[in-house]
């Protein structure tokens, strides 16, 4: 072997290590565990926060606890919760107004949204204005929401009520104290609530669609509501998804305004599943009992929302 080989020999085998190392340390010569630092806060928050929690309130569903005894009474009962909730009719009344409160208010929130940034999306004055203005009760407090309702809804000085005396319909609804109007009262403050951020949403959606599209279709000859049906809903039905899973996961637990106005009543009118389990949780301490109400929610929940997302699966414009 000649002197030349050797230390062309020499400089590959010192030269791999070192790109070996260079590949290592990522682009910019950057350790990974830098970026493993970088993420170590959120990790740990989700690890504390969420994934803690969530493991040990599936595992409570099993058991028999009442908190106040300490972990000495901890007692595991297998499925006998989830055998208690199938013969439950407390549960299963409150499953099904939960679907009517989600039901109604989700699709009536989006439609309204959706109406709300169509007309914002145009040369309105005062746009930006308007849209910090609609956002609003997207960002307030329930308890402040509550406030307002509550003197809005007043049977006998609320606004609505007088506004409706002055129509000529001399007895209406007593609303959050009527066991018939006490639900529907809570969907409409869900609506009002939520219709602006649904519209903020939407309009940046709409915004960011190829205005092309709509003269290929009107060259084409497509009226304004072809072009709706054919080019804006379509490639509005990626952000129509996500608004409709984190809205119906949203309403399913929605818990602060119920709590507030109604505390499940008149009666047990306006109690739903996440009411139901503060309830049974916070009220008769059963704990368990309550995990078992949380995770069948969860468990209904995730199927609904796989079973919305694999619907709109190849129905977009650009899918």
């Amino acid at each position: 072997m000649s002197d030349a080989t050797a230390v062309d020999g020499t400089r590959a085998v010192t030269a791999r290590p070192a790109a070996t190392r260079r590949r290592a340390r990522g682009p910019g010569g950057m350790s990974p565990r830098v970026g493993w630092l970088f993420i170590l806060p959120n990790l740990l928050g989700f690890g504390l926060f969420t994934l803690i929690p969530l493991l040990s309130g599936l595992a409570i569903a099993f058991t028999d606890w009442d908190v106040v005894s300490g972990l000495e009474g901890l007692s595991f009962v297998g499925l006998a919760n989830f055998t208690e909730l199938a013969a439950d009719p407390a549960f299963w009344s409150a499953v099904r107004r939960t679907l009517t409160y989600a039901g109604f208010g989700v699709p009536l929130t989006m439609i309204g949204g959706m109406a709300l940034a169509l007309a914002l999306n145009g040369e309105v004055p005062g746009r930006a204005a308007l849209r910090v203005i609609f956002f609003i009760p997207h960002i307030v407090s329930s308890i402040a929401i509550g406030f307002v309702w509550l003197l809005l809804l007043n049977p006998s000085s609320g606004l609505i009520n007088l506004a409706l005396r002055t129509i000529g319909i001399s007895e209406p609804p007593t609303w959050l104290v009527s066991q018939e109007w006490s639900l529907p009262s809570l969907i409409l403050i869900a609506i009002w609530s939520g219709v602006g951020f649904h519209a903020v949403i939407y309009l940046s959606a709409l915004q960011s669609m190829p205005a092309d599209l709509h003269e290929a279709a009107a060259i084409d000859g497509a009226g304004p509501l072809r072009r709706f049906v054919t080019v804006t809903w379509r490639s509005l039905m990626p952000t129509t998804t996500f608004l409709l899973i984190t809205s119906m996961i949203s309403q399913s637990q929605g818990f602060g305004l119920i709590a507030f106005l109604t505390q499940g009543g008149p009666g047990d009118s306006s109690t739903t599943m996440s009411y139901l389990m503060y309830q049974n949780g916070f009220q008769f301490y059963r704990f368990g009992y309550a995990a078992a109400i949380g995770v069948t929610s969860f468990v209904g929940v995730l199927i609904l929302s796989v079973l919305f997302w694999r619907l709109q699966r190849n129905q977009g414009l650009y899918s």
